[in-house]
């Protein structure tokens, strides 16, 4: 009974050790990335022997260094991070925004990227009152019609465009479908200068697209947010509003994924 006890206690003794040493990982922020000790020890609440004792491990473990400063995060730290951030793809880090989006402008909201000469819809988040679409989640799309597809090659070089292009040749869908690759480079030109796509009924009818692209650390469109309404309930003041609120979207996933290096 008493070898069983002492199991117990050991067990104990080890957890009170392993919630000692996050709370001095917790302590470490932006505002304050450096501690003393001493300073560590008075936040903890325990004797400086006892705070020292906890850092040594953490030390030894590589979790916090020691430099001339104090005590900050350790490489063991930013080895953990690259793990996390690795595990954490584009639709983990653009789904809350993308359902925040659909909340504001209560239409379907869409995430999609380029995979060469196609477009593949990676995620769609539907509200109260979805549309009918030709498209769904994992499903390719053309790359040639609708804002999504224009938002991804608008900031491509124009003789990769050419090339895209000549590799997948447009595909005509409705009567509003730009399928002429000279038009095609003309309406990418306005894009860019403008810094988001508008379509309408260019590949289902009636439908409104509106996307901004998603880009990374190198600037580079990565992705991109969009949204998918019906063209008769939409009117040129709320178009407006919503291209913000797109912008505004599409802000916010690439702060994301430039912070997590996606």
């Amino acid at each position: 009974m008493s070898g069983q006890q002492s199991g117990s206690s050991g067990y104990r003794e080890r957890n009170s050790t392993a919630d000692r040493a996050l709370d001095v990982l917790q302590l470490f922020t932006e505002d304050k990335p450096v501690w003393s000790g001493a300073e560590i020890s008075e936040q903890l609440g325990v004797a400086r022997s006892t705070g020292y004792r906890y850092l040594s491990s953490l030390v030894q473990s590589g979790f916090i260094a020691e430099g001339d400063g104090g005590f900050q995060l350790g490489p063991r730290i930013f080895q953990l991070a690259r793990v996390a951030r690795r595990r954490i793809g584009l639709v983990e880090v653009a789904l809350p925004v993308m359902q925040e989006l659909a909340k504001d402008v209560n239409e379907t909201v869409l995430l999609t990227r380029r995979s060469g000469s196609v477009v593949v819809c990676l995620e769609r988040f539907e509200v109260s009152r979805p549309i009918r679409l030709s498209y769904e989640r994992g499903h390719v799309l053309p790359i040639n019609a609708g804002a999504a597809a224009e938002a991804l090659l608008a900031w491509l070089p124009p003789a990769e465009v050419t090339q895209i292009l000549h590799d997948a040749p447009p595909q005509r869908f409705t009567p509003s479908t730009l399928v002429d690759p000279g038009a095609i480079q003309e309406r990418l030109t306005e894009i860019r200068k403008k810094g988001y796509a508008l379509s309408r009924g260019e590949i289902d009818p009636d439908v409104l697209g509106i996307a901004a692209p998603i880009r990374g650390h190198d600037d580079s469109v990565r992705a991109a947010v969009s949204i998918a309404a019906l063209s008769s309930r939409v009117s040129v003041k709320q178009a407006k509003a919503m291209t913000t609120s797109v912008l505004d979207a599409a802000a916010k996933i690439t702060d994301r994924v430039i912070e997590l290096d996606l």
